[in-house]
């Protein structure tokens, strides 16, 4: 093969143990996943180098992966994307997989798929999944525009939140409370009216959660770290640190503030230039934090509800792309979940993020980021601490440090098989 390729993927046939010492490249500088890499004693070289571990973006590792190169990746290498990672993190194709997987459960007759009639505000009765309800209706535009004016004639109080599918950090959000704001919005969108659209041109409208879960009046929602080692089989883990983000302005609905994003989006990117900003905690409190507060205001039976259901979402969230996802032995990925809670502790999907951010807003970030770093590592490397596709990826239970098992399929067929022996 050519030396003269953007990534050479270890074409010189060493290992790991011949050099003594885990090689690195990364696409981000500044980032806390970097300085971890080097307090290791790892060495930092270029993507065109002979690396073990390589800490991408999704553009570059989704150039890996293209056929049409012809890499191919060695048994001493790995990477932290999975080769079509968007299936889980584009907000339309991950509405899409949840709506196929609802549907092949229904088909087969799957409980899980069992829906139940519910009235809504406006006193109209409307059928939802009893145990798969957990991301707001959602309808993708321009594909399910008619729908949506269908369902807006019957329900036309409700709120949506409009959102370009390829966009992140709060970019490109509004709210829309009338029909027509939306029109406007079609209008002024010359790319919408465009019969040949890409998918960075579409966009999602999800009814708005109005009546979120406050905090000394102020929205917030959750960032969960969840770190996939395998969709087939599925293996996946929780960590316990994660945190809330909260609005720096509290939350208000009236027309007056419809269009204020330091009330309504939780984004720290978003939230860093209002004026009520605090930069000492950064618009953060600790997962635990919120679990103790809920204990102590709603009773610790309903606080453990709660969270049983947000780790029921992700694990079902994952089963609906597993299907469709390029299962690579080389990959893992630790996605960063959006989560809101109404005030009636239901937990609510919003968005799953690739690549979440890895530079810290204050100290107490810095410290949660790396210690996620060094736990994300002891699961993702076999024990001896060298990059290696072939193990089995069953960690240790010191291992898993702050991380909690999700699903590991395998460890479940293997007690299934262990009790039919018996």
């Amino acid at each position: 093969m050519k030396q003269n390729s953007v990534y050479s993927l270890g074409m010189y046939g060493r290992t790991n143990r011949d050099r003594k010492q885990v090689r690195f490249c990364a696409d981000f500088d500044k980032s806390i996943v970097i300085n971890s890499f080097l307090r290791r004693g790892w060495r930092e070289v270029t993507p065109e180098a002979d690396w073990n571990i390589y800490w991408s973006n999704t553009a570059n590792c989704r150039s890996i992966f293209n056929l049409e190169t012809g890499y191919r990746l060695q048994d001493n290498q790995i990477i932290n994307h999975f080769p079509n990672h968007y299936e889980l993190v584009r907000k339309d194709l991950l509405v899409k997989n949840i709506r196929r997987y609802r549907k092949e459960l229904e088909r087969e007759n799957n409980p899980l798929a069992e829906k139940t009639q519910n009235k809504i505000a406006d006193g109209q009765v409307v059928s939802r999944y009893l145990y798969l309800d957990f991301i707001p209706t959602t309808y993708i535009l321009p594909t399910d525009y008619n729908l949506f004016l269908e369902e807006y004639r019957k329900s036309p109080q409700t709120m949506y939140i409009l959102k370009p599918c390829a966009k992140s950090q709060g970019a490109g959000i509004c709210l829309i409370n009338k029909l027509s704001k939306l029109k406007k919005w079609s209008r002024e969108s010359k790319k919408y009216l465009q019969h040949q659209l890409t998918s960075k041109d579409m966009y999602v409208l999800s009814r708005y959660i109005d009546n979120p879960l406050l905090i000394g009046g102020k929205k917030f929602d959750l960032r969960i770290y969840v770190l996939v080692t395998s969709f087939r089989p599925l293996k996946a883990y929780m960590y316990r640190n994660g945190f809330c983000r909260f609005c720096s302005l509290k939350y208000d609905t009236s027309l007056t503030e419809l269009d204020n994003i330091f009330v309504h989006l939780t984004n720290v990117s978003v939230q860093k230039y209002g004026e009520e900003y605090n930069e000492h905690h950064g618009g953060k409190l600790g997962i635990q934090n919120l679990k103790l507060y809920l204990e102590g205001t709603r009773g610790r039976e309903v606080t453990q509800r709660l969270f049983e259901d947000m780790q029921w979402l992700i694990v079902h969230s994952l089963k609906a792309v597993a299907p469709v996802m390029a299962n690579d032995r080389h990959c893992f990925e630790c996605y960063g979940y959006d989560i809101i809670i109404d005030d009636n502790l239901k937990p609510w999907l919003i968005e799953v993020n690739a690549s979440p951010s890895m530079t810290a807003t204050t100290i107490n970030d810095r410290i949660l980021k790396y210690n996620l770093v060094e736990n994300l590592l002891s699961i993702v490397l076999p024990p001896d601490g060298f990059p290696d596709a072939r193990w089995n990826k069953i960690p240790s239970a010191e291992a898993l440090g702050d991380f909690e098992t999700l699903i590991d399929e395998d460890l479940m067929y293997k007690e299934s098989s262990d009790e039919k022996k018996l």
